[in-house]
């Protein structure tokens, strides 16, 4: 109910008036069911105008620290991510990793949507980077359809380190429904695992027209990390 009244009533419509965002097959996702809507990361506004646009609601898996701020901050953000519907995951690796993605198969056995993004992280400078294998083994363990999303000028709405966004008109692409039945039962096939990821992001490549990156996003900021410090 909260996140309908917010959806809907409070903070949707202001949204969707100053930003009036364009949107492209929408068509293309299933009206009811599980659903996976793999979307490139350019801004910390993809979770907010993805959901906004598509009529079912949208579950974003968000890093645990958004929920667990302390003050007033700390309940403002964690009201606003409830408000948004995403559930905390633990981004660690190793055992939180799979507790992430047991979230995420959670969410679709309920028959929901779930919002994910292949490259595991927002893109550092606007290009589209290698993709996280986890999307795939989602993908075959759930047996969801499979919808790419490509995010259009969100980057420059609100650009990373930026705490205001700029009022700039954005674009939502939605892809048609991609198969992956064939690798049913692999997914504890690495080779196949990849195989689907990087099927995806060439996909996702092909609505955003971005540039590629065969390298992950966290490894270009974890070097940039070093270098500035």
């Amino acid at each position: 109910m909260f996140y309908w009244v917010m959806k809907h009533i409070v903070v949707g419509p202001i949204l969707l008036a100053i930003f009036r965002p364009w949107v492209v097959g929408l068509q293309h996702i299933p009206k009811d069911g599980p659903v996976i809507l793999a979307s490139n990361h350019l801004s910390f506004i993809d979770s907010i105008f993805l959901p906004l646009v598509v009529d079912r609601p949208v579950v974003f898996l968000a890093k645990s620290e958004y929920f667990t701020g302390k003050g007033l901050k700390g309940w403002a953000t964690r009201m606003f991510f409830q408000a948004a519907g995403q559930l905390p995951i633990d981004r660690s690796g190793g055992k939180a990793s799979e507790a992430s993605l047991n979230t995420g198969l959670r969410v679709l056995a309920e028959g929901s949507i779930l919002g994910i993004y292949p490259e595991g992280t927002r893109s550092p400078d606007g290009r589209l980077y290698r993709g996280r294998t986890g999307v795939a083994r989602m993908v075959l363990e759930s047996g969801a359809p499979v919808v790419p999303v490509a995010m259009i000028g969100t980057e420059h709405v609100m650009p990373i380190g930026t705490r205001l966004p700029k009022v700039r008109r954005i674009g939502i692409i939605i892809g048609e429904p991609l198969d992956f039945s064939r690798f049913e039962g692999l997914e504890g096939d690495r080779f196949v695992l990849r195989s689907v990821t990087d099927e995806l992001v060439h996909d996702l490549l092909r609505l955003s027209d971005q540039q590629y990156v065969d390298v992950y996003a966290s490894s270009v900021k974890e070097q940039r990390a070093s270098q500035a410090g």
